[in-house]
């Protein structure tokens, strides 16, 4: 059964998967309840270590998100503030994170699916951030985690004219992993997460905090955060369990332990 946070945000589950809807009619805008929407289910999803991945998308054909809520601006550049934190959650989450971009997604909706492990679009998406246009820039990651993702030349294009790119186009440009048509975006996004979540949960979080860590360090400072992480987790059930089943020919069974 489905749950609504915030009344913006529908959460539901099959299996090991949690989905995460933005239902925040008319165009799906981040604004305060979204952000608390999507931290308070990110926190449940953290305490149940039955839920193994998250799919998050837009509610509608047109909209992933449309971007930050300028309404809520009143405060200046404190505005929605906690968007930012939020973001670095979803990319320190022990959960792989698979933004289904099922339309627009600029400006804060285009950082927000930056933040995500996996981006996987309709063919009918673009991504942009517009910021530059209304004399401002991105400011929930998008100036330093687009050149990390895509590299500085195309990210630069995307920052400093501000114009869209349609899925075709960020699939070349490796921002997103895949595109499918519309009507199958769901369930590719399924597909993703199930395959995500069947991996060893402590070795898909150890990878992720290994990368997100390397990505800021020099390269000998980044192969000692590895070898941290790789020596760690021999030391744990799971590595155990993985490397029995690979050698008795068997599918494991992991514990996160």
């Amino acid at each position: 059964m489905a749950q609504v946070l915030h009344d913006v945000i529908k959460v539901e589950r099959d299996g090991a998967v949690a989905t995460w809807t933005i239902d925040h009619p008319p165009a799906n805008a981040v604004n305060g309840a979204v952000v608390a929407g999507i931290d308070e289910a990110l926190t449940e999803a953290e305490r149940d270590l039955s839920c193994r991945a998250v799919i998050i998308t837009g509610a509608g054909p047109k909209f992933f998100s449309a971007g930050a809520d300028i309404t809520e601006f009143g405060g200046g550049a404190q505005g929605l503030g906690g968007a930012l934190g939020l973001t670095r959650r979803i990319e320190e989450s022990r959960l792989p994170m698979i933004a289904a971009v099922n339309g627009i997604a600029f400006g804060g909706g285009c950082e927000l699916s930056l933040a995500c492990d996996v981006r996987i679009a309709a063919r009918t998406a673009r991504f942009g951030q517009p910021e530059i246009k209304l004399g401002i820039i991105p400011g929930w990651g998008g100036t330093q985690r687009l050149p990390r993702l895509i590299g500085r030349a195309a990210a630069m294009e995307l920052l400093l004219t501000g114009d869209p790119v349609d899925a075709e186009r960020a699939l070349q440009i490796r921002l997103i992993s895949a595109v499918a048509e519309p009507e199958s975006l769901m369930q590719l996004a399924h597909e993703w997460a199930e395959k995500l979540a069947a991996q060893a949960p402590l070795a898909l979080a150890a990878t992720k905090r290994a990368v997100n860590a390397g990505a800021h360090l020099p390269i000998a400072e980044a192969l000692k955060v590895e070898q941290g992480e790789f020596v760690a987790l021999f030391s744990t059930e799971d590595a155990s369990e993985g490397i029995s089943a690979f050698l008795q020919k068997r599918k494991p069974e992991w514990k996160a332990r």
